[in-house]
């Protein structure tokens, strides 16, 4: 086909398919072919050498364009023969339709005519259901008049308990109440009909003695059997007659069940009155209210405090004798299939869970918790009760479930939780308050055999965390590590009243240093002690929350904020005994550095007096504390020493004074530092002595040549590179002959050089201020005209 043909027949196409407009997908499927052609075409011949195989590239488009179109018809072929084939299908199927409703047609045609024929066999059915009736009354007419005798004597019989022949009575009786209604309502064949409404009360009337004794039976049989567990001890025939007669009802009750249905599983009459009486499910019910009867004795006062432990108790020993008593006895009064040991445990365990719900429900207190808790997790899975090895054979204690629910043990932990935490913050207080009036007593602390001071606060503390973690371990380690925590977070509320109450005993020496100033300081040393005991305390509780495997992944390490409180605490302590060193220092320090002190020369051992009575007190301080107190004592008075330095109170006038001056300051260096020595034979000696820096501040004052200065000061900065410009300004103040040139370098120098603090370097600088200077001001004061 040309290419002007094929354009001809898509537009015939077109046309038919659409009337009077082309398609838009035709024009785009066309355009899309013509671009891959051309695109195909132009990367084919390109090359010379391809326009030489032009015919044979011709022919296998043409053939496949053959193979194309001849796919195209047989599909279209086939699609058609199945359209015709479908087509013949539903010509057949509209004939016999139409057939099958003219057939329809005729039967009810023939169906209508056929009812006017049997309404007169209406009233000659109804003459043969009366007459049944009457029949089976005049058969049954013995029986009637014997009703009333049977039902007084039946009711005798369940008076005396014979229950297995009241119940033989019973039967009889509703065996004749059974026969007169199947007759009444035409039982069999084709004359099956339904008994009219008046016949049918009646029947129930006449036999109303009847319920009356089920009533009546089945009252004292369940009176049997929920005495059972106590009466059967001494007679258990009631018993067994009981669990007889619950099996005849069943099998009564299966029966009619299965011989009243016809083929398609219908009932075809009416089931007996009462049926199905369902008597054995109503025995393990009676059973189950027998068990809860002897929890709903328990009562909300009886149980309170440590009543409640003991109605635990109580209610084991009642429900092991009890199981004793159904294992040994009632087990054998009834059929195997009642599994009887099984179903009391299964009911007992259903009443437990709602007895206990009862008792969560309460305003309980820690130690009425723990009683709950022990009894539930331990007592009662132990061997002493469920987990008897005796009952392993007829119980599965996954089976039964939990006392409590997972949700419910977690909210009575975290109530058990609260209320000891109520109790613990409690007694802190009051450890505290112990611990304030401690404070005020005109001797000195106690002396543990260590030789260091204590109060009983940290051992109060201490054994009061310990007992409860003990305590709450025996229930599990996570309500362990739950009261741990509680505690930690409990001391650290503490140590900061703790911290207040530091605070204020140091506000109230120091506006009356003379009252209980004796023992002050002690005191004071006891906190110190007292905060490394609670420290150790803390760590010690730490490794047991962390020795639990569980517990090791959720506590790393010891919570911040007790340690945080520590730590605030000791440092608080710490400065109050250095505020009352310096208080003890101060006579002496207003004489260092004079011109008293120069001549006299006879302040440092003073001091020395001073600081080794310091530093005794100091040793009834439990390490690290101890050394950390020596430390900031050698500390603080070198700092106050430099501090007295930098004052200016001496200003040398001759070179005389500036050897005079150094020469004291070392010779109080070397008092200082031996003094320092013997105050470190018993502890760890510091990596830098503070009293070196004395001697290096002396080396700068009797430097004779000022021109060396610079050297000497670059030297000081290389030691102590915290030192600033006003110290080294006051310093060359002192010296009292440093030209302003010199100055001038020496500060530049300083300001140059500034080297970073080397690793571990405390710096000592800032703490010692320096007063302002005193500069003459060169302008006049006059005010300007």
């Amino acid at each position: 086909m040309s290419h002007g043909d094929k354009n001809d027949c898509d537009c015939n196409e077109a046309d038919v398919l659409v009337p009077g407009e082309a398609w838009p997908e035709l024009e785009r499927a066309e355009g899309l072919a013509r671009g891959a052609a051309l695109k195909w075409a132009s990367g084919v011949f390109c090359r010379p050498e391809n326009l030489e195989r032009l015919g044979y590239y011709r022919k296998r488009e043409s053939q496949r364009t053959s193979s194309i179109n001849s796919r195209l018809k047989s599909v279209v072929q086939s699609y058609l023969e199945g359209v015709d084939w479908g087509l013949g299908q539903l010509r057949e199927a509209r004939a016999e339709l139409r057939d099958v409703s003219h057939a329809m047609h005729k039967v009810r045609l023939e169906c209508s005519k056929n009812a006017e024929g049997t309404l007169p066999l209406e009233t000659l059915r109804e003459i043969s259901t009366n007459h049944c009736q009457l029949l089976a009354a005049v058969s049954n007419l013995p029986r009637l008049y014997s009703v009333r005798n049977m039902v007084l004597e039946t009711e005798r019989l369940v008076e005396s308990r014979r229950l297995l022949e009241a119940h033989a009575r019973l039967m009889e009786l509703e065996r004749w109440q059974d026969e007169v209604l199947l007759q009444l309502r035409g039982f069999g064949g084709s004359s099956r009909t339904t008994l009219s409404v008046e016949d049918d009360k009646l029947v129930q009337d006449f036999f109303s003695g009847v319920g009356r004794l089920v009533e009546a039976l089945a009252k004292e049989m369940w009176a049997v059997v929920g005495s059972g567990l106590t009466q059967s001890l001494q007679n258990p025939t009631p018993f067994v007659s009981a669990v007889r007669i619950v099996e005849r009802e069943e099998a009564l009750d299966q029966f009619f069940l299965e011989e009243r249905r016809d083929v398609y599983g219908t009932h075809s009459l009416p089931m007996p009155p009462g049926r199905p009486r369902c008597w054995r499910d109503h025995f393990f019910k009676v059973l189950e209210e027998t068990v809860a009867a002897r929890f709903r004795s328990a009562s909300y006062l009886h149980t309170r405090g440590p009543g409640l432990a003991g109605h635990l108790s109580a209610l084991q020993h009642s429900i092991m004798s009890d199981l004793g008593t159904v294992r040994n006895l009632l087990e054998q009064c009834v059929p195997p299939h009642y599994q009887l040991t099984k179903a009391y445990l299964h009911a007992c365990h259903r009443c437990l869970q709602t007895h206990l719900s009862q008792i969560i429900g309460w305003e309980l207190q820690s130690g009425e918790i723990f009683a709950v808790l022990n009894w539930v997790l331990h007592i009662y899975n132990s061997s002493e009760m469920m987990g008897d090895p005796a009952l392993a054979a007829v119980l599965d204690l996954e089976e039964l479930g939990p006392l409590i629910s997972q949700e419910g043990l977690e909210q009575l932990q975290n109530k058990y939780v609260q209320s000891v935490r109520k109790s613990v913050s409690e007694w802190m207080q009051k450890a505290l308050e112990v611990e304030l009036t401690d404070w005020q007593r005109d001797q000195e602390p106690d002396i543990d055999h260590e030789g260091c001071y204590h109060t009983s606060l940290p051992t109060i503390i201490s054994q009061m965390l310990e007992e409860n973690a003990r305590v709450a371990l025996m229930i599990g380690e996570t309500l362990r590590d739950q009261t741990i925590q509680m505690g930690l977070y409990e001391m650290e509320n503490l140590l900061a009243r703790f911290r207040d109450a530091i605070v204020e005993f140091g506000k109230e020496h120091r506006k009356d240093p003379t009252a209980n100033s004796k023992f002050y300081l002690h005191y004071l040393l006891a906190c110190i002690s007292n905060c490394i005991i609670l420290k150790t305390s803390t760590e010690s509780l730490h490794q047991q929350v962390g020795s639990g495997s569980r517990a090791s992944v959720r506590y790393s390490r010891i919570p911040p904020g007790p340690l945080t409180a520590l730590d605030r605490a000791v440092k608080k302590a710490c400065r109050l005994v250095m505020d009352q060193l310096l208080l003890d220092l101060q006579p002496c320090l207003t004489e260092l550095l004079s011109r008293t002190w120069l001549a006299q020369g006879d302040v440092i051992p003073k001091v020395c007096g001073v600081l080794e009575h310091h530093c005794e007190l100091y040793s009834r301080v439990r390490s690290p504390c101890r050394q950390r107190l020596q430390e900031e004592c050698q500390r603080l008075t070198v700092v106050e020493y430099v501090r007295a330095l930098m004052q200016k109170k001496l200003i040398c006038r001759s070179d005389e004074d500036r050897q005079q001056l150094a020469q004291q300051m070392v010779q109080d260096a070397q008092q200082l530092k031996e003094h320092f020595q013997s105050m470190e034979a018993d502890s760890t000696v510091t990596e830098v002595n503070p009293a070196a820096l004395i001697p290096v501040l002396a080396d700068v004052i009797k430097l004779k040549d000022p021109g060396l200065l610079t050297l000497e000061v670059s030297g000081l900065i290389s030691k102590y590179p915290d030192i600033s410009e006003d110290h080294v300004s006051a310093l060359l103040d002192v010296r009292g002959d440093v030209p302003r040139g010199i100055r001038g370098t020496v500060l530049c120098l300083l300001e140059q050089s500034a080297p970073p603090l080397p690793p571990g370097y405390r710096p000592i600088f800032p703490d010692i201020l320096v007063p302002p200077s005193s500069m003459p001001f060169c302008l006049p004061t006059a005010k300007c005209a």
